[in-house]
């Protein structure tokens, strides 16, 4: 190799992102030493770490001051060199770590804005991040303020609370209105009631769309408030949404039943060729059905109508393969995802409006499966059935995997 392509590699190789080098082991070593020598505290106030993060964030402000002016601090270069440093001024952020006083450096044009703590930030934002983990846990505010006030000493009023879940609104509207998937095998429809307090509090209904992707995942479509007088009129403006996010076919919609009988109708009109299945275990068992009509039917005559009503709702599920069947047959699928949900739900007793209802239903989805397991259970349950579907429907699966 020459030497001028030995240049052209190494320049290569430099110009290449390095790994980002890890904290060295021996400092971490002698740091533990101390605290354990000396009796230091590791944690809490006046800790090892807030003494830590206190020094990490003021270098950090000081190299930023730094690279705004063009000069170290205390080098002759900045004398009468238009903008200079002007003092500091005492600040208090929350970190995960606790509340931490810091020094930030100020300049005489007030030009400095830094990066790593903003003007007028309070809190780093795993503080954020956190608040939204307790609170899609189904924590109340004032459960959230306790917990944070307990273990990290942070006092935090329950208007910053709220105002840091608040900042979830932009995603969910976002989440709301992605590009889905054209195809999917199947999706379910459950509805969540909660407490709205509107004047007087009522139950309403959330509906939750839940499908299964052609790759076997599980993916939630969206959200959408009822009042409970739902009709046709309601479910093809739901099903249209989902329509007009790219969703040109969907094999089979498994509901639980929904009041509103216009579902069936609307399907039909937004995908003719999409089955309903309603979900079975809101009716009786088939096998004991004439049993049942022969001893108890003159008695009981609302219930053998309620079969002969749903009979049209029932016979698609006899068609399909055992595989199908047995995933499609209940609600079971949408089940632990709803139990999620409720847990969040019955936790903040009832909501004061619409959109915070909404708002705690959509950080519990988000928080629904944080290591992925979940997703990849789901997968393997699905595998064979999917196999099915994609027999029983002439291939549609597999040619929107391509």
């Amino acid at each position: 190799m020459t030497s001028d392509n030995v240049i052209e590699a190494e320049s290569i190789k430099a110009a290449e992102p390095q790994p980002a080098k890890k904290v060295d082991d021996q400092l971490i070593d002698e740091l533990v030493g101390r605290v354990q020598a000396e009796g230091l505290q590791l944690t809490g106030e006046g800790g090892l770490l807030q003494q830590l993060t206190k020094r990490l964030l003021e270098s950090a402000l000081e190299g930023e001051i730094t690279d705004h002016l063009g000069y170290d601090k205390h080098d002759p270069a900045g004398k009468n060199g238009g903008n200079s440093r002007n003092g500091t001024r005492g600040k208090t952020v929350l970190t995960d770590v606790g509340p931490v006083e810091i020094t930030v450096p100020r300049d005489r044009e007030g030009s400095f804005e830094p990066k790593i703590v903003k003007k007028r930030q309070k809190r780093l934002s795993g503080v954020d991040e956190m608040v939204i983990s307790l609170s899609a846990k189904g924590l109340t505010t004032g459960e959230v303020q306790a917990h944070l006030s307990e273990v990290y000493g942070a006092d935090v009023s329950r208007q910053s609370i709220s105002t840091i879940t608040d900042k979830i609104l932009e995603g969910m509207a976002e989440w709301q209105n992605r590009p889905l998937d054209a195809v999917y095998p199947v999706i379910f429809i459950d509805a969540i009631h909660v407490k709205i307090r509107d004047g007087a509090v009522a139950n309403r209904p959330i509906y939750v769309a839940l499908a299964v992707t052609v790759e076997g995942r599980r993916d939630i479509l969206g959200l959408w408030a009822g009042d409970g007088g739902e009709g046709a009129k309601h479910w093809m403006h739901i099903l249209t949404e989902i329509k007009n996010r790219s969703v040109n076919d969907v094999l089979m919609l498994v509901c639980d039943g929904l009041k509103g009988g216009g579902l069936p109708d609307a399907v039909e009109t937004v995908w003719p060729r999409t089955t309903v299945q309603t979900c079975l275990v809101h009716l009786a068992a088939l096998e004991r059905f004439a049993e049942f009509a022969d001893a108890w039917g003159k008695k009981y005559p609302a219930i053998v109508r309620l079969w002969e009503n749903a009979w049209e709702e029932f016979t698609p599920f006899l068609r399909f393969d055992t595989e199908i069947r047995r995933m499609v047959c209940t609600t079971t699928a949408i089940e632990s995802v709803n139990a999620r949900i409720r847990r969040a739900v019955k936790a903040r007793g009832h909501f004061p409006n619409e959109q915070a209802a909404l708002k705690c239903v959509y950080m519990a989805i988000m928080s629904l499966d944080p290591t992925g397991k979940g997703q990849a259970r789901w997968t393997m349950r699905w595998k064979t059935a999917l196999n099915a579907f994609d027999i029983t429907f002439d291939g549609h699966l597999s040619a929107a995997r391509q």
